[in-house]
C-alpha cells in the first residue's frame, strides 16, 4: 500500500478527531442513566432550561391509600429522553420512594436508583415521543419528578408532578405546588433577608430565605411572601415589634411527611405558637424537594381590625387579628424539627433583621444576625477578661515582680499596682459578662449544658481572690507562704476553668460562632499559656545571673504578646460578624 499523500491528511485528521471525540448523546441514548439518579441532571455539559416547561405530569387520582397503584402520565411536546422518579423530599438524593410498573416495555425501562429496583423509569432509545404512561405503587406520599430532554442540550430538570396525598390528609392540604423561586430581584422588586448573605435558595439546602413584595392597588394591596430553608422539619418567620420572642405575628411552613402545611399563628412567648390557622392566607403554594422546603403565599396589608397593633386574643368563633403591614417590624426567621406536622423547638438561634422594615416600602436587602446583642457583649466581655486583662495581670506578676521591685507608684510597687488594677478589672468584666445571659434569658438557661455552671464557679473563684488578698499577712509573716500558695492555686484553677468555659461557650447554639475556627483559636490561646509558662521558668532560672534579662526586651516575649492579641482580635471579630 502506498503511503498517504498530503491530500489525504485532512481526512485522517477528521477521522482521528471523530474517533476521539466524546459523544455523550450515544452514552445515554439507551436510557441507562443510573449515574444521574441523584441529581436527575443529564451529563450534557449544558445548563437546564429555566423557562416554563412544555411538559406535564398527570396522575389519575388526587389521593390514595398506601400500596395503591397510581397511573402517572408524562405528556407534552416531542422529546428524546426522560428520567422519572418519586423521591423523599427531605432526604433528597438518597431517597427513592415506591416502585414503578411499565405499560410499554419497548419505549420505557425500569432502573435501580439508590439500591431500590424499579424505583425509576427512563427511555430505551432517543426516538421522539410525546407520551409516556407508567404505574407507580405508592407506599406513602412523595413528590413525583421528571427530567425531560427535548434534544441533547435542551432539557428541563425535576419538573414537578401534581400533588397527590394520603387519604388521611387529603382534606387538610389544599395548596398547590410551586416552582422553585430564587433571590433574583432582591433589593429591586422585593425585600429579602438571606442567611448566609448571597446564598441561592433554589440550590442551597442550608440557605435561609425570606422575601416580601407588595402588589395590587392601594385599596386591596397585599404582600407576597416567599420562605425557603432546609426540609428537615419546619421553617417559619415572624413579625415582631422588638428583638424578643413574644407577641409576634408568625407564619409557618411545616413538612408533614412529604406534604407542607402553611399556616399563620400567634407567638405569645417563648412557647409553642398558638391559634394556627390558614384563614387570611391567599394563593398558597409550596414545594419540597432536594432537601429544600419552600412556600409562597400572600395576605392583605390591612388586617380585619386596622386599629390593632398586636394580634388580638381570639374567641372560639373569631380568628386572631394579624399585624398591619403598613407598620415597621423586625423580621425573625427560625427553623427546627417537625414530627407528623407538629413542630419542635428551633434548633438554632433565630435569624433577626438588624432593624425594623416596612414591607410595603421600597424594596431593600436586609441584613440579619443570629447572635443576640446581649450574648455577643457577654462573649466579648468574657474574652477580654480572660484572654487580655486576666492573663496580662498574671504575666506582670510572673515576669516583672523582681525587675520592678524598687519602683513605686502611689506608695506601692509598680508591678503590684498594675497587677492589682488588671485583676480588679478582670473581676469587674467577669461579673458584668456573667449577668447578661440572665438578663437575656430572664432566668437560668436549662439548655446550655455545663457552660453556665462552670461560669458560676469562675465568678465565685474570681471574687474569692480579692477577698483573700485583703486579709493576706505581711510579707515578713511566717504564715505568708500559705497565702502565696493559696493565691497561686486559686488563680491557676480559675484560669483553667475559664479556658474550659470558653471552649464550651463557642459551641453554644445561642451564639453560633464558626465552631472549628473558634476552637482552633482557643487551642492557640492554650498554646500561648503553655509557652508563657515555659518562658517564665526560663526567666526564673536566670534570676541568679548578674544581669537578668528583662522580658520586654526579649523578641520572643513580644511575639507572644502580639500573638495573644491576634487570637483575641480574631475571636472578637467572629462575634461581631454574627
Amino acid at each position: 500500500m502506498s503511503p498517504c499523500g498530503p491530500s489525504c491528511l485532512p481526512v485522517l485528521v477528521l477521522v482521528l478527531s471523530l474517533s476521539l471525540w466524546p459523544c455523550p448523546v450515544q452514552s445515554y441514548a439507551n436510557g441507562r442513566v443510573t449515574k444521574a439518579c441523584s441529581s436527575m441532571e443529564p451529563h450534557h455539559h449544558s445548563q437546564g432550561q429555566t423557562s416554563p416547561s412544555p411538559y406535564q405530569l398527570h396522575t389519575n387520582v388526587s389521593s390514595f391509600s398506601p400500596g395503591e397503584h397510581v397511573e402517572v402520565t408524562l405528556s407534552g411536546q416531542f422529546f428524546e429522553g426522560f428520567l422519572l422518579q418519586a423521591r423523599d423530599p427531605a432526604q433528597d438524593a438518597s431517597s427513592a420512594v415506591g416502585t414503578f410498573t411499565l405499560t410499554d416495555p419497548h419505549s420505557t425501562q425500569l432502573l435501580t436508583c439508590n439500591k431500590l429496583q424499579g424505583s425509576a423509569v427512563s427511555h430505551t432509545s432517543k426516538s421522539r415521543k410525546n407520551l409516556v404512561r407508567v404505574i407507580w405503587k405508592a407506599p406513602r406520599d412523595a413528590p413525583i419528578q421528571v427530567t425531560v430532554v427535548s434534544h441533547y442540550d435542551i432539557y428541563w430538570v425535576k419538573i414537578p408532578g401534581p400533588i397527590i396525598t394520603h387519604m388521611e390528609f387529603s382534606t387538610t392540604f389544599r395548596s398547590q405546588r410551586c416552582q422553585y423561586f430564587s433571590s433574583e430581584g432582591c433589593g429591586q422588586s422585593k425585600s429579602c433577608l438571606l442567611d448566609p448573605p448571597g446564598c441561592d435558595p433554589s440550590r442551597d439546602p442550608r440557605c435561609f430565605y425570606l422575601s416580601a413584595a407588595a402588589q395590587g392597588p392601594p385599596q386591596q394591596q397585599s404582600v407576597v411572601f416567599e420562605l425557603s430553608g432546609p426540609a428537615e422539619g419546619y421553617i417559619a418567620f415572624a413579625l415582631s415589634w422588638d428583638t424578643w420572642m413574644g407577641d409576634d405575628d408568625t407564619y409557618l411552613c411545616v413538612n408533614a411527611d412529604g406534604r407542607v402545611s402553611v399556616e399563620a399563628a400567634i407567638l405569645r412567648g417563648r412557647t409553642h405558637p398558638e391559634e394556627e390557622t390558614q384563614s387570611g392566607l391567599q394563593s398558597v403554594s409550596w414545594r419540597i424537594a432536594d432537601g429544600i422546603i419552600q412556600c409562597r403565599f400572600s395576605r392583605l396589608v390591612k388586617p380585619t381590625n386596622p386599629e390593632s397593633e398586636q394580634p388580638a386574643t381570639s374567641s372560639a368563633n373569631q380568628e386572631p387579628e394579624r399585624f398591619d403591614l403598613e407598620r415597621e417590624y423586625f423580621l425573625f426567621v427560625a427553623s427546627g424539627p417537625a414530627h407528623r406536622g407538629q413542630i419542635g423547638r428551633h434548633d438554632q438561634q433565630p435569624l433577626v433583621s438588624e432593624h425594623r422594615v416596612r414591607l410595603t416600602g421600597t424594596p431593600i436587602m436586609l441584613r440579619g444576625s443570629r447572635g443576640p446583642t446581649l450574648l455577643k457583649v457577654h462573649g466579648g466581655l468574657m474574652l477580654l477578661a480572660w484572654m487580655l486583662t486576666g492573663s496580662l495581670g498574671t504575666f506582670i506578676a510572673s515576669f516583672y515582680k523582681n525587675h520592678w521591685s524598687s519602683r513605686t507608684l502611689f506608695g506601692q510597687k509598680v508591678w503590684f499596682q498594675v497587677h492589682r488594677g488588671l485583676m480588679v478589672l478582670t473581676v469587674a468584666l467577669t461579673a458584668a459578662g456573667f449577668s447578661l445571659p440572665f438578663v437575656y434569658r430572664r432566668g437560668w438557661s436549662k439548655r446550655a449544658g455545663v457552660h453556665p455552671y462552670l461560669g458560676c464557679c469562675v465568678l465565685a473563684l474570681s471574687l474569692l481572690q480579692p477577698i483573700t488578698a485583703c486579709v493576706r499577712p505581711p510579707p515578713d509573716s511566717p504564715r505568708r507562704y500559705i497565702f502565696n500558695w493559696l493565691h497561686w492555686a486559686v488563680g491557676s484553677i480559675t484560669e483553667v476553668m475559664a479556658v474550659a468555659t470558653m471552649f464550651l461557650g463557642v459551641g453554644q447554639s445561642s451564639l453560633p460562632l464558626p465552631s472549628s475556627l473558634a476552637t482552633h483559636i482557643l487551642i492557640g490561646y492554650v498554646s500561648w499559656l503553655w509557652l508563657q509558662g515555659d518562658d517564665q521558668r526560663a526567666i526564673l532560672s536566670d534570676q541568679s545571673e548578674t544581669a537578668p534579662r528583662i522580658p520586654g526586651s526579649n523578641p520572643g516575649c513580644v511575639v507572644l504578646v502580639l500573638g495573644k492579641l491576634g487570637l483575641l482580635s480574631a475571636l472578637l471579630f467572629c462575634i461581631s460578624q454574627l
